[in-house]
């Protein structure tokens, strides 16, 4: 009849094998889904819960909505569109008023019958030579039009951190379940050992190295739940929340095709990127302005009507035309064209460095995304798989003691950490498209 001890050890050892064929069963569905789960535990946990979830939609609404840095982007957006008016108009008038005559007179009286004593009452009107008015209007909806595409930029930006934010989150959500089922599942291991050291058939060296386990996850747990707490605190910044308000459990990540090509994006992005658009807008904005210092060299001209009020005589009127002459043009009108074509010169020049740019980071968010899609899909289709198969194998031979703990100990730990990398080159994937799309101008998922 068989021993207490011995009851209890086949008790255990029956419970691991379940959990196992548990592993085993949702390895095989994932050849076909990438691994969407590898335990029934693991799959009702990827249903999202009717109270505390995370919708990523819900949340980049959010963001758009009361994001400090999209507000202050539409402020600016605003105040050069307010700059256009102001282009148009014509210099402020001049209305002057006093009066002429022998000294000394009282302030504003005149000598009467004097006909060199009067009031004297001015308008004068300064018209800038033809041209600039349109090119200073010109520069100023350059201005407008770069600044509503930094404003695009900075929205866009904003949507691809809270997708960074969120799917770190879910990562880290699921790597911390995973590594809780493991701690569970290696407990019940120690409690093998432990019933097999009672009864003699084990040592305490078993007994004591899944016990420093048990520690070595819950180490790893703590550390999880810290990363955890910082991606809440940066997506809470992001909605312009506390950094400690609760922001729910967010959705698993699901296995995608990434089958954008790196050409298709570089093409997308050159035709698409705010930023490009915006620095497009700049160059049009200084060469508008080389043009007008060009045009200074020419005179504004200004126009001027005077009123002179004789008492005792007849009024008299005067009209004046004057005109500004660039007498100093080689210390100001001429470097000014020099600063002006220097300044669109730049501009080119710093849209071929962004360009430049452009182009770097779609090749490296495209290899990070084709990388962690094939990594994720080698984890999900015959790594978890196979290793799920040898801890299988591992219990097996250790219920019939032709495997020793250490070896079933080495298999436990392997496949958690197989499942881990799992769901963080999921995130990856999911990272590094979340970067691709601000620099396409579109999101990816649609």
């Amino acid at each position: 009849m068989p021993s207490k001890p011995s009851r209890a050890l086949q008790a255990l050892v029956l419970a691991i094998v379940l959990s196992s064929l548990e592993l085993t069963s949702l390895a095989q569905k994932s050849v076909g889904s990438l691994a969407a789960g590898l335990t029934q535990t693991s799959t009702e946990r990827s249903k999202p819960e009717t109270s505390g979830s995370a919708s990523l939609d819900d949340l980049i609404q959010q963001a758009l909505a009361r994001n400090p840095e999209i507000k202050m982007m539409e402020r600016s957006v605003d105040m050069t569109r307010a700059r256009i008016p102001q282009a148009t108009a014509l210099p402020d008038p001049m209305l002057s008023y006093g009066y002429t005559g022998n000294w000394p007179l009282p302030p504003f009286d005149i000598q009467k019958g004097d006909p060199s004593s009067a009031r004297v009452l001015s308008f004068t009107q300064e018209f800038p030579f033809p041209g600039k008015l349109s090119l200073k209007t010109k520069i100023a909806s350059m201005s407008a039009e770069a600044e509503m595409w930094s404003y695009q930029q900075t929205r866009l930006n904003i949507v691809a951190e809270v997708k960074e934010a969120y799917f770190d989150l879910a990562y880290l959500t699921r790597a911390i379940d995973t590594v809780n089922k493991n701690k569970d599942l290696l407990e019940k291991f120690a409690k093998i050992a432990e019933a097999r050291y009672a009864v003699g058939k084990g040592v305490q060296q078993d007994v004591l190295k899944a016990q420093v386990e048990v520690s070595k996850l819950i180490e790893q747990v703590t550390l999880l739940e810290q990363r955890k707490q910082t991606a809440e605190a940066r997506l809470n910044t992001l909605l312009y929340r506390e950094p400690d308000d609760p922001i729910g459990k967010p959705d698993d990540i699901k296995p995608r095709e990434f089958a954008h090509t790196q050409k298709e994006l570089s093409d997308l992005a050159l035709a698409n990127y705010p930023t490009l658009k915006g620095q497009k807008r700049k160059i049009d904005r200084e060469r508008y302005g080389l043009e007008l210092a060009e045009k200074d060299f020419y005179p504004d001209v200004t126009v001027g009507v005077t009123y002179f009020n004789r008492p005792g005589l007849p009024d008299m009127y005067g009209v004046n035309v004057g005109v500004k002459l660039p007498l100093y043009f080689r210390r100001k009108q001429r470097p000014a064209v020099s600063e002006a074509a220097a300044s669109e010169a730049m501009e080119r020049k710093r849209l071929e460095a962004t360009t430049t740019l452009l182009l770097f980071k779609i090749r490296e968010a495209h290899l990070a995304a084709t990388t962690a899609q094939k990594l994720a899909s080698l984890y999900g289709t015959t790594i978890i798989p196979q290793s799920t198969l040898s801890l299988e194998s591992a219990i097996s031979g250790y219920e019939v003691g032709k495997v020793d703990f250490l070896t079933l100990l080495d298999n436990l730990v392997t496949l958690r950490n197989y499942e881990i990398s799992y769901y963080e080159q999921l995130s990856n994937v999911e990272k590094a498209v979340a970067r691709i799309e601000p620099l396409v101008g579109k999101d990816l998922n649609r």
